[in-house]
C-alpha cells in the first residue's frame, strides 16, 4: 500500500504541474496532503517530517547555493548592459561577408552569452530580438535562422558557469554521499559544482563546434539558404570597436572560469567575482544607473526566490516519497530491468528527456535526480559523467518539439510570418546533433572525465 502511495504521489505532482499550478506549492502541498492520508491509513510515519526544519536550515546555510543569486545577478546585469547587441554587431561585421556568416556569428555570440548569463530564456529572447529580424531581412532560410537561435540559446544549460550545473552539482553531491554510505563507504568522496563545470567544458565546446560545422555544410551545399551579406553594406571592420565589444566579456568569463579551473576560487567565490565584474563592465559601458541597478536587483530576487522556494518544496516531497518507501521501490525497479546498470541508465535518461517536455529543469533536478541519482551512483556510475549527461539530456529536451521550452521563448519574439512548423523543422538538425553529442559522450566518457582528472586528480 505504501509503495502505491509513492507512485500516486509522483503521478499527482506531474498532473498538477501540467495543469499549471505553481511548482513550489504543488510539491510541498501534494506532499503534505499525501502524508496526511498516509498517517490516517497507517502507511506513513510522521517522524519523517521532523527532518524538514533541519533540511530547510541546511538549504539556508548551503555555501554552494549562494552561487545561484550571484550568477543570476551577473547574467541579468550583462543582459541589461547590451553586451549581446555590441557583440552581435561586431561579429556580423567580422563574419557577415561569408555565406552563413551571420548564423556563425549568432553561434559565437550565443556561446559567449551562455558562458556569461547561464539563463536559457534570457539568451533565447535576447538573441531572437537582436538577430532574427536581420537574418530574415537578409533572406536567410527562416527554418535555419530560428533553429540556430533556439539551439544556441540552450547552450546556457551546458556551458559553465551555468545555473543548471550549480543546482545539479549540489544535488549530485548529496546523491553521491548517499550512494557511498549505502555501499558501506563511511568516509565518502565528494563531487562539487566545480567538478561539473570542468566536466561540462569540453562537451559544451565540442557541441558548439558541431553546430558551426553544420552551418558551414549548409552554406556550402545550399548557399541560397545562408547568403553572404554585401561587403559595402557592412562597411569596414572596426578592429578597435570589435576589441572593445569582445575583450571585456571574454575577460570576465576567463576570470570566472579561470579562477575555478585553477583552483583559486570555489564556484561561489567565482560567482561573486562575476557579479562585481558584470557591474564594472556595465559601468564602463555607461549603462549602470540607479534605476537599472534596481531592475537587476528585482529580477535577481525574483528568480532566486523561485529557485529556493522550489528547493524547499522538493525537500518536503523527497521526505514524504522516502517515507512511503519510494526509494526502495525505485531500487527494486532498476534491479529488475534488463541490462543492469546500463538498462537503468537508459531508462532514467528517457524519463528525464520526456519530463523535460512538461517540467522545467529546476523541478527535474530537485524532484527526479534525488530519487534516481543515489541508485545509479550506487551501481557504479561516475558522478561527474552522470551529471553532465543529465545536463546534456535536459538541453536536448529543451529543444525538442512540440514542448521544448526554448521554442516557447523564441515563439514569443518571432514574427507571425514565420509559422511554428517552420521553427520545428529548423531545430530538427540541431536535435540530431544533440543526440549525437550524447552518443559520443556515452561512448567516450573521457570527454567529460578527463579534464577533472587532470586538474583535480579525481
Amino acid at each position: 500500500m505504501a509503495e502505491v502511495m509513492a507512485i500516486l504521489l509522483f503521478v499527482s505532482i506531474c498532473i498538477a504541474l501540467m495543469a499549471g499550478y505553481p511548482v513550489a506549492f504543488t510539491l510541498g502541498g501534494m506532499a503534505l496532503i499525501f502524508s496526511g492520508i498516509g498517517v490516517l491509513t497507517g502507511t506513513f510515519d510522521p517522524s519523517f517530517l521532523h527532518a524538514l526544519p533541519n533540511r530547510t536550515f541546511g538549504i539556508m546555510n548551503n555555501q554552494t547555493l549562494l552561487a545561484v543569486p550571484l550568477f543570476v545577478f551577473m547574467g541579468v546585469m550583462l543582459e541589461k548592459s547590451r553586451v549581446a547587441e555590441d557583440l552581435l554587431e561586431s561579429m556580423s561585421r567580422l563574419f557577415g561577408t561569408l555565406r552563413g556568416g551571420l548564423a556563425i556569428s549568432v553561434c559565437v555570440v550565443g556561446t559567449l552569452l551562455a558562458a556569461s548569463t547561464g539563463i536559457v530564456g534570457a539568451t533565447v529572447v535576447t538573441m531572437g530580438l537582436l538577430a532574427l529580424p536581420t537574418m530574415l531581412r537578409r533572406n536567410y532560410d527562416p527554418a535555419i535562422a530560428t533553429g540556430t537561435l533556439a539551439a544556441t540559446g540552450t547552450l546556457g544549460q551546458i556551458i559553465p558557469p551555468s545555473i543548471i550545473l550549480v543546482l545539479l552539482g549540489d544535488v549530485m553531491s548529496s546523491a553521491y554521499q548517499q550512494a557511498q554510505l549505502k555501499m558501506g563507504i563511511y568516509s565518502p568522496k565528494t563531487v562539487s559544482v566545480g567538478d561539473l563545470f570542468v566536466g561540462a567544458l569540453i562537451p559544451g565546446l565540442v557541441l558548439v563546434g558541431m553546430y558551426i560545422l553544420y552551418l558551414i555544410a549548409v552554406a556550402i551545399l545550399q548557399p541560397k539558404k545562408l547568403p553572404a551579406l554585401p561587403k559595402e553594406e557592412l562597411g569596414p571592420i572596426e578592429w578597435g570597436k570589435l576589441a572593445k565589444a569582445l575583450i571585456p566579456p571574454l575577460a570576465l568569463i576567463a576570470a570566472v572560469l579561470g579562477s575555478i579551473l585553477a583552483g583559486l576560487a570555489t564556484p561561489t567565490e567565482a560567482a561573486a567575482l562575476g557579479a562585481v565584474g558584470a557591474m564594472l563592465l556595465s559601468l564602463a559601458k555607461g549603462k549602470l544607473s540607479l534605476p537599472q541597478l534596481r531592475e537587476v536587483a528585482f529580477g535577481t530576487t525574483e528568480i532566486t526566490s523561485m529557485v529556493f522556494l522550489i528547493l524547499i518544496g522538493a525537500s518536503l516531497f523527497s521526505l514524504v516519497f522516502r517515507g512511503f518507501g519510494g526509494e526502495v521501490l525505485i531500487e527494486d525497479m532498476f534491479a529488475m530491468l534488463p541490462g543492469g546498470v546500463l538498462g537503468a541508465f537508459f531508462v532514467v535518461m528517457l524519463v528525464i528527456f520526456l519530463l523535460g517536455f512538461i517540467l522545467d529543469f529546476i523541478e527535474i533536478i530537485f524532484v527526479v535526480v534525488p530519487i534516481v541519482g543515489p541508485v545509479l551512483l550506487a551501481m557504479g556510475l561516475d558522478p561527474v559523467w552522470l551529471g553532465v549527461m543529465i545536463a546534456l539530456n535536459l538541453q536536448t529536451s529543451f529543444l525538442t518539439p512540440p514542448f521544448g521550452f526554448s521554442l516557447f521563448y523564441l515563439r514569443g519574439v518571432t514574427p507571425p510570418s514565420v509559422p511554428t512548423s517552420t521553427m520545428y523543422r529548423g531545430v530538427v538538425p540541431f536535435i540530431f546533433i544533440q543526440v549525437l553529442m550524447l552518443v559520443i559522450a556515452y561512448l567516450f566518457p573521457q570527454l567529460i572525465t578527463w579534464l577533472p582528472e587532470q586538474l583535480y586528480g579525481s
